[in-house]
Parts: C-alpha cells; sequence; structure tokens
C-alpha cells in the first residue's frame, strides 16, 4: 500500500487496450506474469497476505474513452492468475476507475467515473456502499464536472480524497476529500464534510499518499505546461499547501505508485516510467503495452 517502507520486487500494471493484467520487475522491467481477458481495466491492487490482485472493469459499451452503461464491475484472481472472479457487477456500478484496498479493515475502495460517486466495498464484494453522489438528480452519464476518478485514503485523518477531473484539457479538474465513513444521518449527496482541496487544475487523475511524508501525488492528464505531469502537495489538517510539479513531459499521464525509493507512472503511449525520488529523474522502465492505466508495486 501506501508510505512503503521497505522496497518490493514486483510491479502489476493493467493493459487497458490488450485486456491484460502484466506483472513485470520492478528494476529490469522483464515480464513474469500476464493474464488475459480482464475486460477494460483501470485500477489495480494486490493483498500479497490474502493471495489475491483485485482490478476494476470499465464495462463493455463505451465510445473511445466514454462509457455509457452500469456494465463496470470490480473483479479479483490469485496471484497466479488464476480464477478470475467477480466481485461487485451486475448494474451495480457504471465505471470504476482508481481502486485502492484497506487491509487493516479488509474494504475495497474506489472512484465512479460516470456515475458520480466514490464507493466501497468488502473485500468479498459484500456490503456495497456509496460514499460520495456527485449531480444528484440528473441524468446518467453524470456531467463531467461530477465525474469522479482518482482516489487515495489518508488513514492518519481518517479522509478519503477524490478527483475530479472535468472536461478532457478543460482547466476545470479538482481534488477534494471527506471523512472515510459517511457521518450519521447524512446521505452520499449531502454530505456538509466535503472540502475542496485543489482547483482549476488541467486535468487531474490518479492519486498516491506518501504517508511517511504526508505528501499527497497525481498524475495530470492535461494541457502543457503544467499537464502530462505528476504533481505533489503537502497534506496538512486544514487542506494542502505547497502544491508543486514535479516531473513533465509524460503523454496522457494515468497510473502513479510510490515505492521505497522510486516512483512509477504510466502513461496512454503504453510507457511506464520510474522516477528517482531524490533527483526526479525519469527513465522509461517498460515500453511494449498500447495504453497503461493503474499500477501498483509490491
Amino acid at each position: 500500500m501506501h508510505g512503503k517502507q521497505d522496497s518490493q520486487d514486483r510491479l502489476a500494471l493493467l493493459d487497458v487496450y490488450k485486456s491484460q493484467l502484466v506483472v513485470i520487475d520492478k528494476n529490469s522491467g522483464e515480464v513474469k506474469l500476464t493474464v488475459d481477458g480482464i475486460g477494460h481495466p483501470d485500477g489495480i491492487q494486490v493483498d500479497v497476505v490474502g493471495g489475491y490482485f483485485y482490478w476494476t472493469h470499465m464495462g463493455e459499451d463505451r465510445v473511445g474513452e466514454d462509457f455509457f452503461e452500469p456494465d463496470g464491475g470490480i473483479f479479483r484472481c490469485r496471484l497466479d492468475g488464476t480464477e478470475i472472479t467477480r466481485l461487485v457487477g451486475g448494474g451495480d456500478i457504471y465505471t470504476p476507475k482508481q481502486l485502492q484496498l484497506d487491509p487493516d479493515r479488509r474494504m475495497l475502495y474506489w472512484c465512479d467515473r460516470e456515475g458520480g460517486r466514490v464507493m466501497r466495498s468488502n473485500i468479498d464484494g459484500s456490503g456495497l456502499v456509496t460514499l460520495v453522489e456527485r449531480g444528484r438528480g440528473t441524468e446518467y452519464p453524470r456531467a463531467k464536472l461530477d465525474q469522479c476518478v482518482g482516489i487515495a485514503l489518508d488513514k492518519k485523518r481518517n479522509k478519503v480524497y477524490w478527483t475530479q477531473k472535468g472536461p478532457k484539457k478543460g482547466g476545470l479538474g479538482r481534488i477534494f476529500r471527506a471523512n472515510i465513513d459517511l457521518p450519521s444521518g447524512a446521505h452520499p449527496w449531502d454530505r456538509t464534510d466535503i472540502e475542496l482541496l485543489a482547483d482549476n487544475l488541467p486535468e487531474p487523475i490518479d492519486l498516491e499518499i506518501d504517508e511517511k511524508h504526508d505528501f499527497l501525488y497525481w498524475t495530470d492528464r492535461g494541457a502543457e505546461p503544467d499537464g502530462n505531469s505528476l504533481n505533489r502537495a503537502k497534506l496538512t489538517d486544514v487542506g494542502l499547501s505547497l502544491r508543486e510539479v514535479q516531473v513533465r513531459g509524460f503523454h496522457e499521464a494515468i497510473g502513479v505508485a510510490l515505492d521505497a525509493d522510486a516512483f512509477y507512472v504510466s502513461d496512454l503511449s503504453g510507457r511506464v516510467y520510474k522516477i528517482d525520488l531524490e533527483t526526479l529523474e525519469k527513465t522509461v522502465l517498460y515500453d511494449l503495452g498500447q495504453a497503461i492505466t493503474g499500477m501498483v508495486v509490491y
């Protein structure tokens, strides 16, 4: 998960056009495992102790990058790629995007883009709950400004963070947070504890938290000069401070994963970049896919 103290060996990534889960060595880029037929994947997590990969499938009914029907799902398989199982679906989700795992509470969290929601379930798919709903009372798919994409858990402050990327290259992206649990008596659409942390961003996508140093990181696939970038801001009890662009020059930046000594950023060119934490120098680690979405180090 986040803020790792020990360097791990492998990086699991999602090739959305090949419909593959690919495991590579995080230093050499050598492919160790491929799992085929996993839908249109976007977010991924791994539970090494429990022995499973978990991922989101955005759905089948799409036009380009837009998904219009509630045919998305949450899936899992064993670490050897066997026993692919759908945990959540059947009309319950439109377009699940980035995925997070809380190993202590045994829960999965994700954003449902076209559904305009932040959601969670138990790791077996039971106990499905909507935590946040944007654009209540409007038609599905929800308007671009209400669509939720990236997600992160701040267990120190008991907060969930998410991005609303806005229109493509629109410069209207935002980052929000709220308490992880729905307040007593509140509904997902009328929560009073939602905080706007950043706005007028190019097009923020995935989130990652460095718990050790209290930083929030995010990718942005929007227009240059500040889009197609890796960004960070200091986490505080009252919001974000010291916001800055860390690395530029990606090609539709999407996924981000943090290890003890490096960042990994994926983009829709099919590349995975390894970025040194100290120098911020980036090198291409993997360049065999078509469009890489989510990633996780384990």
